[in-house]
């Protein structure tokens, strides 16, 4: 049987393993996966690196233009020989910032969209993913490959791991792009006046821009090795801290969990400031290199000048000058390179996470086996014991596998109550809900009296979600979520747990009671439940034994009649 030290120990080479995996697949793979992934657009991408170049640009010419200035007024021309180079600089100063403003706007723009389109994605594989099957059928003998991921895991790679991805247009591929371009114009520019200053610049540039990235990518790959395990370590320990307080306290372990997590956070914190070595090396390559490129463009630059400069034929005093302030502002571009180094390091670990996690088959790797059809009926049971797979067959029947059925609509017993008012909460349901229809379901399902004591009644905040409520209260406020939904079939799984047995017997016989008055009798009512209560009207009851072996058993009174799901 896997223990929590063994899931422990298999996250930890999990994430260790995702990232060993950088060295054995190619760079250039991994930018296709990511372009695909986020939908990238190229045109939005193209436009984003054109406001940088303009913005960086701008900041050459203007570093140029104001070397020729200063060296052209110590010669005291007349002023207005100087008008157009003067209006020139403030024009150049000018578009600098606002290109760089545009160049944000355009950058964000790229990556806000494809954030939305990569959580969306992740959000729907997952939900079609063997992960939830994992998480409700684990078994003891399941290889690592299919263990279940934690909560803290799929917050992870929902949330950060995209967040990464993202970060490469922001923090690498536009800053990469415009890094190129603009180095080669410095270079370029410079070879105008000396090639052997420009040779000079282009070996700092590739100091400042190849080997401080790649020193930035190690630290960044170190980092990503031992951090992030005990990241997700704290993570996980965290949100159990957090939703099971109560519990863990009851059954002594609480210490032991936040021991747990502090001491998760300890070894990320070391392991970062471990790693911390080889950024700082990183960090200190650009001023090294700006340095070597100033000083060896200075010492050209006196030997070319020499003592005729200034005079015809030779180096002017402005050539001179542009020779040794331009290299400053070429370093502008690559500075942030090394943090597009990490960028890109931390994203291809977070890539290959969210493949494991895409990767999944339901039906394959899980061993999920052919589940029947939803029987006919308006009144359906499923019985049987806890991890038979009842909720599994709900969840097929939503589509939640494959495509999702509309006007079906699978409620979890675990769905999620928010920090607002009670009405609010209905309306996740249905967003037009109006408060009459509100507090109608909430007395049908048995919170009358509680409705009745709140302060502010329906518009009563619900503190801290569910925590404001007590475990039966939760699952009648879900339920009358449920009901109030616009969804022809409701899907409800153990809607009476955590309520006494005889109000959970009375609420069950009403659910599968079409006469009742609780749903619609031409909506379609399918209930998990552990105990089917006498004298109910299911129409048909849906038994799983210990095995996992399904059968369907008719009312004898219920003449079976199609009930076809809706499908797209």
């Amino acid at each position: 049987m896997r223990t929590k030290n063994d899931r422990d120990v298999g996250d930890v080479a999990d994430s260790r393993s995702s990232t060993r995996g950088l060295a054995r697949s190619s760079l250039g793979g991994d930018f296709r996966r990511m372009w695909g992934l986020l939908e990238l657009s190229p045109w939005r991408v193209a436009v984003a690196v054109g406001w940088g170049v303009l913005a960086l640009g701008s900041g050459l010419g203007l570093a140029a233009l104001a070397a020729w200035l200063i060296a052209r007024a110590w010669q005291m021309p007349p002023v207005l020989d100087l008008s157009v180079a003067v209006v020139s600089v403030r024009a150049l100063g000018i578009s600098r910032g606002l290109c760089r403003y545009l160049e944000r706007l355009a950058t964000h723009d790229v990556a806000l969209r494809s954030m939305t389109t990569a959580r969306t994605s992740v959000y729907r594989t997952l939900a079609g993913s063997d992960v939830w099957l994992r998480r409700a059928r684990g078994t003891d003998a399941e290889p690592r490959s299919a263990a279940p991921l934690r909560r803290g895991d799929l917050l992870v790679r929902i949330g950060s791991d995209i967040d990464d991805l993202g970060a490469v247009v922001v923090r690498a591929l536009v800053p990469i792009a415009v890094a190129v371009v603009l180095a080669f114009a410095a270079i370029g520019l410079l070879a105008t006046i000396s090639v052997a200053a420009a040779v000079i610049l282009a070996v700092a540039l590739g100091v400042s821009g190849i080997l401080a990235p790649w020193l930035s990518a190690r630290a960044a790959r170190e980092a990503e090795t031992a951090v992030r395990a005990d990241r997700a370590e704290f993570t996980a320990q965290a949100l159990t801290v957090l939703d099971h307080a109560a519990e863990l306290r009851v059954a002594g372990r609480l210490d032991a969990a936040l021991t747990a997590a502090k001491k998760a956070g300890e070894r990320a914190v070391a392991a970062e400031d471990k790693a911390a070595s080889h950024t700082a090396s990183a960090a200190a390559a650009t001023p090294l290199a700006i340095g070597a490129s100033v000083l060896g463009a200075l010492l050209i630059g006196i030997a070319i000048y020499g003592p005729n400069g200034g005079s015809p034929g030779a180096m002017t005093p402005m050539a001179l000058t542009i020779l040794v302030l331009l290299p400053l502002s070429a370093f502008e571009a690559v500075g942030p390179l090394p943090a597009a180094a990490q960028a890109i390091t931390t994203a291809r670990a977070a890539l290959r996470r969210l493949s494991a996690a895409e990767a999944a088959d339901p039906r394959r790797e899980s061993g999920l086996r052919e589940l029947p059809e939803l029987p006919a009926g308006r009144r359906i049971a499923v019985v049987g014991p806890s991890g038979a797979g009842k909720t599994t067959l709900l969840m097929s029947w939503a589509g939640l596998f494959d495509t999702p059925r509309p006007d079906t609509t699978f409620f979890a017993e675990d769905a999620h109550l928010f920090g607002t008012s009670v009405l609010e909460n209905l309306r996740v349901a249905r967003g037009d809900i109006t408060e009459a229809e509100a507090e109608k379901a909430l007395r049908a399902v048995g919170l009358g009296d509680w409705l009745d004591s709140l302060a502010d009644g329906i518009h009563t905040e619900l503190v801290g979600g569910a925590a404001a409520v007590s475990g039966g209260q939760r699952r009648r406020l879900l339920l009358a979520r449920a009901l109030l939904a616009p969804a022809r079939v409701l899907l409800l799984d153990e809607p009476t747990e955590h309520l006494e047995a005889e109000d959970g017997a009375d609420l069950l016989r009403a659910l599968l009671d079409p006469a009742s008055g609780l749903v619609d009798p031409d909506r379609t009512v399918v209930v998990v439940t552990h105990q089917l209560p006498d004298e109910h009207r299911a129409d048909a009851i849906v038994h799983f034994d210990a095995s996992a072996q399904v059968t369907v058993e008719y009312r004898a009174d219920s003449a079976p009649r199609e009930n076809t799901l809706p499908t797209c």
